[in-house]
């Protein structure tokens, strides 16, 4: 693998670092949602949550479509969401053990 490659991959999974990008990535999954929803599930302000999605969208984790005046995001593609499935399955199985 190319050293490019490997950086980009490295900047990939430190999106995956934080843990607000990982709360929103979780809410947004199967939806899409306006910030202000968003923020009210996380109970956190609308400008953190702004801020964290204009990264994620940056990065191509979330897409975001604008209906009149409101826009929604969602997850950009099944990738993210398969990752943190199987993030999620590896803890829960060193849980167990």
């Amino acid at each position: 693998m190319r050293y490019e490659d490997t950086y980009a991959l490295s900047e990939f999974y430190k999106m995956f670092g934080d843990v607000t990008r990982l709360n929103i990535l979780n809410t947004l999954q199967g939806k899409k949602l306006c910030v202000s929803e968003i923020a009210e599930q996380l109970n956190m302000t609308h400008s953190s949550i702004s801020h964290q999605l204009k990264v994620l969208r940056d990065q191509n984790f979330v897409k975001n479509e604008k209906v009149g005046k409101t826009v929604y995001y969602s997850l950009a593609d099944d990738h993210i969401a398969i990752i943190l499935k199987y993030g999620y399955e590896h803890i829960l199985e060193r849980k167990s053990k």
